[in-house]
């Protein structure tokens, strides 16, 4: 086969926001490699997504907090981009995480802990490890939240985090200038998927309190946001760098 033009990898791309983003690249006519941390059944259903609107993907098992884990990792990356005919991947998106909720009050080392490797200290190598193989003029985008911005009771652990993403992000794009790499923040607002226990999604009362405190009246879909990212790696946003972009319909403004 001829080598594809564009190649993607995107974190936690079976689920939520994830998967939206690898949807909305292969529309674009991206191929994606993209993680899944255990559910083979939700990245199955992903891969066949993908392959319904005629693209390659490869789906790989990875735990991002897992540093251990890396350079198997990017020896099977190589491996799918020989297969493809690529020597180099464009665009990788940071996307896996999970959440941690307590008061200060409350927070452990062990949940200050589990942020850090999750949200920090995995993507910190995960993208230091795949640099030889994203292309020059390639694209990251890491994923930080809107709680970054505004403050909800319990969640000072992820959102410290997330704070440190923003910051790690303007360091990489400096660095990475060199090789023409852009490097972002997106900053999700609320939004409705399985997430913290889905709470936006399932609980009512939440939904109702986000959609009032949104200027356009109601919590964010997982289809606000991979769009927007795909369109972000584009060539149409091919000099925007270093930005924190908030997607959130105007939460908490």
């Amino acid at each position: 086969m001829s080598a594809p033009e564009t190649i993607a990898i995107v974190t936690g791309g079976s689920r939520g926001l994830g998967r939206s983003t690898v949807e909305a690249l292969t529309r674009r006519g991206v191929y994606s490699i993209f993680t899944y941390h255990s559910n083979t059944s939700a990245a199955g259903e992903v891969t066949r997504s993908v392959e319904r609107l005629g693209a390659r993907v490869r789906a790989v098992q990875l735990d991002t907090g897992d540093i251990h884990a890396f350079p198997a990792f990017v020896e099977k990356i190589r491996n799918t981009l020989a297969e493809w005919n690529a020597e180099n991947f464009n665009y990788l998106v940071n996307m896996a995480g999970t959440s941690q909720n307590g008061l200060f009050g409350e927070v452990t080392e062990e949940d200050l802990d589990a942020a850090y490797r999750i949200h920090v200290k995995g993507p910190l190598f995960l993208t230091q490890s795949l640099l030889p193989l994203i292309a020059d003029g390639g694209r990251i985008v890491n994923i930080s939240s809107g709680l970054t911005r505004f403050a909800y009771p319990g969640r000072i652990a992820y959102a410290s985090m997330k704070g440190a993403v923003e910051v790690m992000t303007h360091y990489m794009a400096k660095e990475l200038g060199t090789r023409r790499i852009a490097v972002n923040t997106v900053a999700p607002g609320a939004i409705q998927t399985d997430f913290s226990g889905g709470v936006v999604r399932d609980n009512p009362d939440i939904a109702r309190h986000i959609a009032e405190a949104t200027a356009l009246g109601r919590p964010g879909l997982p289809d606000d946001i991979g769009p927007m990212i795909a369109s972000l790696l584009s060539e149409d946003n091919r000099w925007i760098n270093a930005q924190r972009i908030e997607v959130s319909g105007g939460q908490a403004i």
